[in-house]
């Protein structure tokens, strides 16, 4: 017994000693990192018929590639299991669909974080999270498959704080950032059918996250009022105002619900709110946002020296300035538990279309 023991010691001694490496070298977010033999990573490659050396994702500017390979590399560390791999690889696949990341938004001051949203079987096959808690911790295939893209973004392409990534103040996000839809209490389609996959097929959405705020709305049930408290949320002016702001709307299922029992569609909901995301040309104008620049599209005072009018100057009601381009730019899933009345605006960055291009299968 006491041989087993002292095995197990120095296995654990060599364990810490491996962590501690890694650490030296920057490999982690700051937090532990599992460390990866071989052995173990070629579970991880034996669940995907795809090239090791095949590139899933690249940032030009940088000159970095991140494969098949170096996925799984990063997977591995953050502590997912080899089932999850086919997860973080459709992840990847999904990111490399977004304009954004490629072109060095992940390096912004405004500390854009990937989020990604899982849709489908897969779901319950690996045990992600969609109810309570969402977006918090207890889960580990939500968190390590969150984190196996953040691990990569640092290992990879080198975007460490305080170097290349210069984000201001960040972003939970930052971590990890991995929640799937509540399919089963939804009035609706899930995400992944409403843009065109099969209810049996598992589909992943990548977005790039700004800032999230909660919403407590349990004093009503009608759909009109809760919209407004929505657009409000997303209307505001400290929000992240630009030509390609958008918005994805994480409605709790009591939410949903009150919208669905409405007769409400996904789309009317998106049509709600984009009409009641509005601003005032005077407010606008007092925090200095009434103009936007030729040159950034971030909204700007109107004697900043690239000022430009915006598109509501030319629209039925010129004192009224929308939030968002149009409907299609809020994009809606349901998830968290049914104890409350509580949903989540998370401000997006890049302009929605009919189809996020940014959603990719699973396998």
């Amino acid at each position: 017994m006491t041989a087993v023991t002292d095995d197990l010691l120095a296995d654990m001694a060599e364990i810490r000693s491996a962590m501690e490496y890694y650490a030296r070298q920057e490999w982690t977010d700051g937090l532990p990192v599992v460390p990866v033999t071989e052995s173990y990573l070629t579970e991880f490659l034996a669940q995907t018929s795809r090239d090791p050396g095949e590139v899933v994702f690249a940032i030009p500017h940088l000159n970095r590639e991140c494969t098949v390979w170096l996925a799984a590399v990063n997977a591995a560390m953050a502590g997912c299991l080899p089932e999850y791999f086919p997860v973080v690889l459709a992840a990847w696949d999904a990111i490399a669909k977004e304009p954004y990341p490629k072109r060095g938004i992940w390096q912004s001051t405004t500390g854009t974080a990937p989020l990604l949203i899982v849709n489908g079987p897969v779901r319950a096959r690996i045990g992600l999270n969609s109810t309570g808690n969402v977006f918090g911790s207890g889960f580990r295939a939500n968190a390590t498959i969150g984190r196996a893209i953040r691990l990569t973004v640092i290992n990879v392409f080198d975007l460490h704080p305080h170097q290349l990534d210069q984000a201001t103040q960040g972003t939970l996000a930052k971590y990890s950032a991995c929640i799937a839809e509540n399919e089963e209490e939804s009035p609706w389609a899930p995400l992944h059918v409403e843009y065109g996959f099969g209810p049996s097929d598992s589909a992943v959405t990548a977005l790039v996250v700004r800032s999230c705020m909660h919403i407590e709305a349990r004093h009503t049930r009608a759909p009109e009022q809760l919209a407004l408290d929505f657009a409000n949320t997303i209307s505001r002016t400290g929000a992240l105002i630009h030509e390609t702001s958008s918005a994805l709307l994480v409605l709790g299922p009591e939410h949903a619900q009150v919208f669905a029992a409405a007769g409400w569609s996904k789309d009317d909901v998106r049509q709600a709110i984009y009409d009641r995301a509005v601003n005032s040309r005077a407010s606008l104008a007092a925090v200095g946002k009434e103009a936007i620049s030729r040159h950034t599209r971030w909204r700007v005072p109107a004697d900043h020296p690239d000022a430009i009018g915006d598109r509501a100057s030319q629209g039925p009601e010129p004192d009224l300035v929308p939030a968002l381009v149009a409907p299609s730019a809020i994009l809606l899933a349901v998830a968290g538990a049914r104890n409350a009345g509580v949903s989540t605006v998370i401000e997006t960055f890049g302009v929605r279309g009919d189809t996020p291009s940014s959603i990719a299968r699973v396998g």
